[in-house]
């Protein structure tokens, strides 16, 4: 039997690392693991021709005991990252990534990423769940979680996203989830957010907007219903994409038909984001992002 079938229960880690694109870099980092009696279980990567950037994500589990994750964290930057200017990260994919979800009235989105945590498709802890309302109050807390009403008007606003920002330094979270937040962030908060603040909107945008856009799509009588995740930015509903899904529908669908499948979309879209980005698997590369797909 060999090495790699002897130790099935080995942990894992995953490398994530982006800099300038140059020769040898995947045999730097490859070699660099070996040396550390290290196992890569998937290696994905992708060069940029447009910025001259490479991208990597690499999973890895150490062989031997003696090799701690501490130690390759601390080796990694003066052998590889130091002289590649790399920007890297290890993570352990066994912690939860500690989130918080902002939710207004809308149920959908954040009912189906609850049922996602439940059942383990999503390894995240919710640390809380922030609304400005109370009505998601009850399905929030049945399942044991925090439940933070942080109503917003003109007067409120700069305070309840200080308050914010305090949660999630209070609780560590990571990673914050726009799921149907019916609320636009300050420009601030957006920027103090980036690259860790996922939102999801119908794709219509910017053909239809304000109220009732199904309605509006139903009257030019569109053929496609679409939703996409995205990070958060200052630019309104215009940050790096992560996912989108659509689904096609013709002339018999009338608008409430299309808002249950927008609900659908919504919800499929969201969840591939949030898992996309908790495994690791999104780098952002200006105002687009690179999404490894695979195992």
């Amino acid at each position: 039997m060999s090495t790699i079938e002897q130790q099935p229960t080995q942990k894992q880690y995953i490398l994530t690392a982006s800099c300038t694109a140059a020769i040898g870099i995947v045999a730097a980092v490859s070699g660099f693991l070996a040396r550390r009696d290290c196992y890569i279980c998937a290696l994905e990567q992708f060069d940029d021709d447009s910025t001259q950037r490479f991208f990597m994500r690499a999973v890895f589990r150490p062989m031997s005991a003696d090799i701690g994750i501490e130690r390759i964290r601390a080796e990694f930057p003066a052998e590889v990252a130091g002289r590649l200017e790399m920007e890297w990260a290890i993570y352990d994919p066994s912690e939860p990534v500690k989130t918080v979800i902002m939710v207004s009235k809308y149920d959908h989105c954040l009912d189906d990423l609850l049922y996602r945590r439940r059942n383990g498709e999503l390894n995240m802890e919710i640390t809380a769940v922030v609304s400005n309302h109370q009505d998601l109050r009850p399905m929030v807390e049945r399942e044991g979680i925090r439940f933070v009403h942080l109503p917003v008007t003109r007067e409120t606003k700069q305070r309840q996203e200080a308050r914010i920002l305090e949660l999630l330094e209070e609780t560590g979270a990571e990673l914050v989830v726009l799921a149907r937040y019916m609320q636009i962030l300050s420009d601030d908060l957006s920027r103090k957010l980036a690259g860790r603040c996922i939102n999801i909107h119908h794709s219509f945008l910017p053909g239809f907007k304000g109220a009732k856009p199904y309605h509006q799509a139903y009257d030019r009588g569109v053929k496609l219903i679409g939703a996409t995740a995205h990070y958060a930015t200052p630019d309104l509903d215009e940050g790096p994409i992560i996912e989108q899904v659509v689904t096609r529908v013709d002339h018999s669908y009338k608008p409430e038909q299309l808002v249950r499948v927008g609900r659908d979309n919504e919800c499929l879209a969201l969840a591939a984001a949030v898992k996309f980005h908790i495994e690791r698997r999104v780098f952002v590369d200006g105002n687009k992002t690179i999404v490894f797909r695979g195992s």
